[in-house]
Parts: structure tokens; sequence; C-alpha cells
């Protein structure tokens, strides 16, 4: 009996380190385990892209003849006092404060653009990735007022990101076969943004377009 008990101690002891082992390998993986990334919606994938792009008969655009921003009313009131831009600029920082107003006086902002941190959430622009103009030429001009204003504040696509102002700024309206992001490593989501945008909204491609979302695609 007592070499039966002593087996069942140490057994028992073991196991018990056992527990324990898995335990803190449990608590070091919570610890270490990197924080989530804040982003826009995932967009669709490459081999997704590219099978659309395949069925994409390239049209030239149409002028800006009537365009004007306005006629893309943003930004709209998501809940509260929050507006789509400080919805962004929540969602797409990191352990971001807000005032009573929703605006955002504290916080982290990486830029996927240009791989600039900010911590002031004046130094962001929130990017329409395909831009309100580029919309208006690709089919946008013939929408009613409330389909724009849909399109500009569309949360639920990967249409809208928080960036780096001046990067924002130097992009314009411009669309893929004439601007790309500066940090090449972000070139094949982009891509894919792109290309799900147009896709949902039914917006038309020129030449120049589809050809550069075919070539970056085809390296993702």
């Amino acid at each position: 009996m007592a070499l039966k008990t002593l087996i069942s101690t140490v057994y028992a002891r073991r196991i018990g380190m056992f527990a324990s082992a898995a335990t803190l390998a449990t608590l070091t993986s919570l610890v270490s385990a990197p924080a989530a990334q804040a982003a826009p919606p995932t967009p669709i994938s490459a081999a997704a892209a590219r099978s659309y792009l395949a069925t994409v008969t390239p049209k030239t655009e149409g002028s800006l003849s009537g365009y004007s921003r306005s006629l893309f009313p943003h930004w709209s009131t998501v809940s509260g006092t929050c507006n789509t831009r400080e919805t962004v600029l929540k969602r797409d920082g990191v352990n971001v404060v807000t005032d009573s107003a929703c605006a955002s006086v504290s916080g982290s902002w990486y830029s996927e653009y240009d791989g600039a941190t900010w911590t002031a959430a004046g130094d962001l622009d929130i990017d329409h990735v395909v831009p309100l103009a580029e919309a208006w030429r690709s089919g946008a001009s013939s929408w009613t007022t409330a389909q724009r204003q849909q399109f500009a504040n569309d949360l639920t696509r990967p249409q809208l990101i928080a960036v780096t102002d001046n990067v924002n700024q130097a992009k314009g309206d411009l669309d893929p076969g004439k601007w790309l992001p500066p940090r090449t490593a972000y070139r094949c989501t982009y891509a894919r943004m792109w290309v799900q945008v147009k896709q949902y909204w039914a917006l038309s491609m020129d030449s120049g377009e589809k050809t550069a979302l075919v070539n970056i695609l085809n390296g993702c």
C-alpha cells in the first residue's frame, strides 16, 4: 500500500507540474500575442480580384463635367455624435480616446500608405480608396445623391482608410494606373480594395487602370 501511495503521489505531482506548465504557456502566449491590427474591412482575395478583372471590358472614362464633391455628401452621422470620419479614425487607430463630441483627442495611427505613425488626428485624412471624382467618371454621375452619399460613407467595403494627409493629397483623384501607395508592401492590399469597391458599386475601369491592377495582382 505504501508503494502504491508513493506512486500515486508522484504521479499527481507530475500532473500538477504539467498543468502548471500548460497554464504558464497559455498565459505567456496571451501576453506575447500581437494586438489586433486596426484596419478597414478585409478586402477580397487576390484570386477573387483577378477573376473579376478577367471579366472587365475596359471603358474610356467619362468627363468631370458637372462634378462637385458636394454631390457626394459626407461625413454622415453614424451614431450619436460620431460621423463617418470620426468612426474611421477610431477604427483605424490604437488606444483612441474621444471627447463628448466624438473628436479623437489622443491615440496612435499607422498610415498603411507610407508607413508613418501619427499621434494627432489632424495629421490624417480619411481617404476614399476609389476617389469621388474617379467614381463620377466611372459611372456615379448617373447615380442619385442618396447613392453617392452611401458610396462616400461606405464603412462595409474597404473604401475608407485613415492615412497621412499629404500622401492622400498627393494621390488626389488618381487611379492605380497613375498612383499607388509609396509603401510597396501595401500595394497588393490596395489593389484588392480598389477592385472590390469598383465591383460592388459597378463602376467601370479604363485600360490603364485595369492593366495596372492586373500587373499588381499577378504578383500577389
